[in-house]
């Protein structure tokens, strides 16, 4: 199972770094994206890495202020939020797919994120 966490409460212009987590089976070949879901408004994605990490996606709502990264060895993906604004205010989500078999999908719990103005 994966294991999403790090979200809180900060002021706009602050930082928070989500952790995803797996326990059970290892993200060597499992491609990790970032999802956020706020109140009212459908699932988005966020920010995904490849298995080796050497290819990254950003939604542009995000691109210059979130950065991913994956550290196969601790078998977790980090999502770094720096200048945080009030519209990041949702709950996070991380998503696993098996790059051999891309029905193998696992979800995290969410974390929830607020940012305050």
């Amino acid at each position: 199972q994966l294991q999403a966490s790090g979200g809180g409460l900060v002021q706009a212009g602050e930082s928070l770094r989500l952790s995803c987590t797996a326990s059970g089976f290892t993200l060597d070949y499992y491609a990790i994206g970032w999802f956020r879901q706020a109140p009212g408004k459908e699932r988005e994605g966020v920010s995904c890495i490849s298995s080796s990490g050497g290819t990254t996606y950003y939604a542009d709502s995000v691109k210059g202020r979130f950065t991913i990264s994956r550290d196969n060895a601790k078998n977790t993906v980090t999502l770094q939020m720096n200048n945080l604004r009030p519209e990041d205010t949702a709950v996070y989500y991380c998503r696993s797919v098996n790059i051999y078999a891309g029905d193998e999908v696992h979800w995290g719990q969410g974390t929830q994120v607020t940012v305050s103005s």
